[in-house]
Formats: C-alpha cells, sequence, structure tokens
C-alpha cells in the first residue's frame, strides 16, 4: 500500500490530486504537443522544398538568358509551365493501352519542344534539348513541393495526428528525392553529363569516327561498325544535348529490314541499398526504363522473329543517376565492353547485332572523341568535388579546434 501511495504522489492527498491532474493535461495536451513539434520540422521541410523550386527555375532562366537580364514575360511563362501535367489515358480495357501511352508521351515531348522553342528562340538544338531536360527536372521538384505542401496545410487544418506521423516517416526519401532532382535539374540545363547517360557513353566510345544516320523525328542516330568479326548496329540518341529519344520504333524497324542474331542493351540500373557504385549485372531481357512503350515495341517484334535480347547494367543509385557521372560509374565502362564481347561471342561470325545505348545524352556526344572528352570532365569533377569536400572538412575542423579554445 506505501508503495501504491508513493508511486501516485507520495502519500499524501494533495500530492496525489496535482499528479492526477498531471496526468489529465498530460493526456489531453500531449497530442497537441506532438502535432505542433512534426509540424515545426514539416513547415521547414516544405519550406526548403518551395525554395528548391524557385531555385531550380533560376537556373534554367539563367541558362536560357546567360548574362543578360531576364524579362517578366520568360518568368512568368516558366512559371506557368511549371504547373504542366500530364493525363494518362484510360486503361480500364488494356488492349490497345501501349499506343495511347505512346501518343501522350509524345504529345508530352512536342509540348516542351514546342514551349523551349518559343521562349529560347536563339539557342541551338543542343542547348534546347537542355533546357528541355531542366524543365522536366525543375517541374518534378515542384510537383513534390506542391505535395508536401498539401499535406502540411491538412494537418494544420485538421490537426490529424496520424497524417502528420505518416509524412514525417516519409520525410527523409522526401527530402532525398527532391535533392537529387533539384541537383540534376541544375546539371540537365548546364548539359552535363549525368550517370544515366553510361550507355549511350559506352555506345559512343564504340563508335569511333563512325557516320551517324538520324531516324526520323525519334532523336535516335544509327550507325554501323564491326567487332569480333560481327556486324554491328549501334543506337544512342542523339547528343551532346538532354535526350532520351524513342528507341522502340528504330530497333523494331532495324529488326524488320535486317536479319538480326541478337540485341544487347546497356542501361544504368538503380542499385539496391549496400550494393557497390559501377557494379555490373547481366540478365536477359530489354534494359530500358520508362513507362514501358519503347519496351513493348522491341519485345513484340523479337518474339515474332525470336531473337535473343541480352541485357547489360551498371548499378548506381537514384541519385546517381540524375547528377553529374562520378568516376566509379565512369570507370565500369571496361567492364561492360568485357560483357558486349562475351555476348557477342554467343553469336557467330558475320552475324548482324543490335547494341543499344539506353539513356540521357546529357554531354554525351557521339563519337569515340567525345567519349573521351567526357571521361575527361567526370576526372575533373570527381578532382574538384573531392577539394571542396577537404576543404569543407578543414573548416568544419578549425571551427571544431576555436570552439574548444
Amino acid at each position: 500500500m506505501d508503495s501504491v501511495n508513493f508511486q501516485l504522489g507520495g502519500g499524501d492527498w494533495f500530492s496525489t490530486i496535482i499528479f492526477m491532474l498531471f496526468w489529465v493535461v498530460f493526456l489531453f495536451f500531449y497530442p497537441r504537443l506532438m502535432v505542433s513539434q512534426i509540424m515545426w520540422k514539416l513547415e521547414r521541410t516544405a519550406r526548403e522544398l518551395e525554395d528548391m523550386s524557385e531555385k531550380s527555375k533560376k537556373f534554367i532562366i539563367r541558362e536560357i538568358t546567360k548574362k543578360q537580364k531576364p524579362t517578366k514575360e520568360l518568368k512568368e511563362s516558366i512559371n506557368r509551365f511549371y504547373e504542366f501535367f500530364v493525363i494518362g489515358p484510360v486503361s480500364l480495357d488494356p488492349y490497345g493501352v501501349v499506343p495511347k501511352f505512346d501518343h501522350v508521351i509524345r504529345a508530352e515531348k512536342d509540348r516542351f519542344t514546342y514551349f523551349v522553342r518559343q521562349i529560347a528562340p536563339h539557342l541551338d538544338s543542343e542547348e534546347k534539348a537542355n533546357i528541355e531536360m531542366g524543365l522536366a527536372g525543375g517541374i518534378t521538384v515542384h510537383e513534390i513541393s506542391k505535395i508536401v505542401r498539401h499535406y502540411v496545410e491538412l494537418v494544420r487544418k485538421t490537426k490529424n495526428i496520424q497524417i502528420a506521423m505518416l509524412l514525417q516517416m516519409q520525410l527523409p526519401m522526401i527530402e532525398r528525392i527532391a535533392k537529387a532532382m533539384f541537383k540534376g535539374t541544375e546539371s540537365l540545363s548546364k548539359g552535363e553529363p549525368i550517370g544515366d547517360g553510361l550507355g549511350p557513353l559506352v555506345v559512343a566510345d564504340m563508335a569511333g569516327k563512325a557516320t551517324w544516320k538520324e531516324i526520323g523525328e525519334e532523336e535516335i542516330i544509327v550507325t554501323d561498325t564491326k567487332a569480333n568479326g560481327r556486324n554491328l548496329i549501334l543506337v544512342k540518341a542523339k547528343g551532346p544535348g538532354g535526350r532520351i529519344g524513342f528507341p522502340g520504333k528504330v530497333v523494331a524497324k532495324l529488326v524488320r529490314e535486317k536479319k538480326i542474331a541478337r540485341i544487347i542493351t546497356i542501361d544504368a540500373a538503380a542499385k539496391l541499398e549496400g550494393e557497390k557504385t559501377g557494379s555490373l549485372a547481366e540478365g536477359v531481357g530489354v534494359a530500358m526504363g520508362g513507362p514501358g512503350t519503347e519496351r513493348f515495341f522491341i519485345e513484340e517484334i523479337i518474339v515474332k522473329k525470336n531473337i535473343p535480347v541480352d541485357s547489360i547494367v551498371v548499378k548506381m543509385s537514384q541519385e546517381e543517376a540524375i547528377t553529374p557521372m562520378r568516376k566509379v560509374i565512369k570507370d565500369s565502362m571496361p567492364e561492360v565492353r568485357k560483357s558486349i564481347n562475351r555476348s557477342l561471342e554467343m553469336t557467330k561470325s558475320g552475324d548482324t547485332v543490335i547494341i543499344v545505348g539506353v539513356g540521357n545524352t546529357s554531354g554525351v556526344g557521339n563519337s569515340s572523341k567525345d567519349a573521351e572528352s567526357v571521361k575527361a570532365w567526370i576526372e575533373k569533377y570527381e578532382r574538384d568535388l573531392k577539394a571542396k569536400r577537404k576543404d569543407r572538412k578543414k573548416k568544419n575542423k578549425n571551427h571544431e579546434d576555436f570552439e574548444m579554445e
């Protein structure tokens, strides 16, 4: 009994009443205190994301205007285009949905091209392609900031602690994606090589001084070369502007026109946490991201022709795929070439093989000379990055030493 009295406040009735009042107040106000604490964190993150969205607009405007002062009309146009959206087709009846998706995706691409042509008529075709990619990244950052702001305001109005806690638990991942897209927006606007450009970089390196042929409005270029006694048809998006292109119908057309023994696709792949960046994996099937329309066109024809497809992927995180290419990714190129040779060994001498470099050609040209320039740029970027980290570490150490003194 004494122990119970002790737990309830020490034995006297006054202490017990104070103790009970404390618990009543605590139980009543604790959820509100939790919401307030979480709201502070959510509000801060929402503002950071909105700041990223505004800064991404500045990146794009800076690349369009260069050293000129941006006009009010240009700022208003980009603000308006940041609200651009795409409505996917109805898929209740899945039959025939792929052509619908293809139509919508191409309409989206045409809209981006038309908009950039209007706001930046003075830029060349490669610079315009970079601005298109930058806009796509910036719009993604803007969408993330709007969604987070929506839930912050919803929690503020409803005081719903469950929604607040769910959003708080997702914040680290949301911030990680947003920061990567933010950095990617700047890189794409400038036309810097990004991790996702490894596939086109490998193919450009294999091309030597070959002459490329551009295929219609697909933004895809094709050339012929030879290796290991095989006839190779190299396929990639046109560079060095930021493009992904539409390789599906191009590859399907090549398969219909020529006798193809094998198809090899090279792409970046999202690694699992704990896997090493730049590590390789070999498999079968069409290694190609996106909504799947381009894969569909290839898979449809290879099934009819019974053509095997090999995939070579270089692993990297989602952040590394859309930010400047790291040296460890570039250094995987020799291993990719070895993987290609292993695939070629499964064909006969004189066979024709299609090699597709899948990915974004931002900063990646179309020849081996261009590929060497990209490699040199990556080496310099890596050195500069290490120097910045070293300076930051030194400043932090000096700051700590100063505080200790």
